[in-house]
């Protein structure tokens, strides 16, 4: 999504070319790797290359558009989960998801954050936002919950989770997340 909200709103059009083009970077950047050429994003998604550059006038732009788009979908399972769960349940649900998400998302992460600065406006905002989601679980578990445990505390042990049990069995994986949750219980 473009990052100003002062920018004039996208045509529905526009939007959908927008939306196709961050999802088949997405899938080809996680199968191909960064390099692979915009032609062939733009072919794949059914653009011409005019409406790639329009939206993107530069690989770094592109990555970041990808890189907020897969944060924006983590983020908002945090407040889903919320509604829909009790709060332990919520936020246990939601590291998992945060671990496997680290996992299979290792490659394309790994990528994208090389491409993009941390102190971009893009990174910040991307932060932010998963502070801000996985608060509203940490807050909501209040008295379940460690009293000394942070929204970034859970970001941390899942992002170190997921990275810890990438090449593991799914049964180590599991007994690992095990360990974290039972670390956070009060």
């Amino acid at each position: 999504m473009p990052g100003a909200d002062s920018e004039r709103p996208m045509r529905a059009d526009a939007r959908r070319n927008y939306e196709r083009i961050v999802a088949t970077a997405k899938d080809l950047f996680t199968a191909h790797g960064a390099d692979v050429p915009l032609d062939d994003i733009a072919k794949k998604a059914g653009v011409g290359a005019g409406t790639l550059y329009r939206h993107f006038p530069t690989r770094e732009k592109l990555f970041e558009a990808v890189y907020r788009d897969e944060i924006e979908v983590l983020a908002d399972r945090a407040y889903v989960l919320h509604d829909e769960l009790p709060p332990w349940e919520a936020l246990e649900a939601w590291l998992r998801e945060q671990v496997t998400w680290v996992v299979e998302r290792h490659k394309l992460a790994t990528v994208l954050k090389e491409s993009i600065d941390s102190g971009s406006e893009t990174f910040q905002y991307c932060q932010v936002r998963l502070r801000e989601a996985v608060g509203v679980l940490v807050d909501a578990a209040a008295g379940l919950i460690r009293p000394d445990v942070a929204g970034p505390d859970v970001l941390r042990l899942g992002h170190g989770a997921g990275m810890a049990v990438r090449n593991c069995s799914p049964e180590d994986g599991k007994r690992v997340l095990t360990v974290i949750l039972d670390g956070l219980r009060a």
